[in-house]
């Protein structure tokens, strides 16, 4: 995140023509600065899964549980 105060009158141009641009919703593009948002997510699939089933495991045990009781 760039958190200097002063801009050149360049980047200044630069930010209002950004903000004045409307977002491309049919075609969005990760931004150029932010290579993270170019990879996919690895493994954060398995892990919704994973978790998923261990929730599904304990309601399970539980509601037998009190069903022997």
């Amino acid at each position: 995140m760039d958190t200097r105060e002063s801009r050149t009158p360049e980047e200044k141009k630069q930010h209002l023509m950004e903000e004045r641009l409307p977002e491309d919703f049919a075609h969005p593009q990760p931004d150029a600065d932010q290579p993270e948002a170019r990879r996919p997510a690895k493994g954060v699939h398995w892990l919704v899964l994973g978790v998923a089933i261990l929730v599904g495991i304990v309601v399970i045990t539980l509601l037998l549980s009190r069903l022997v009781d």
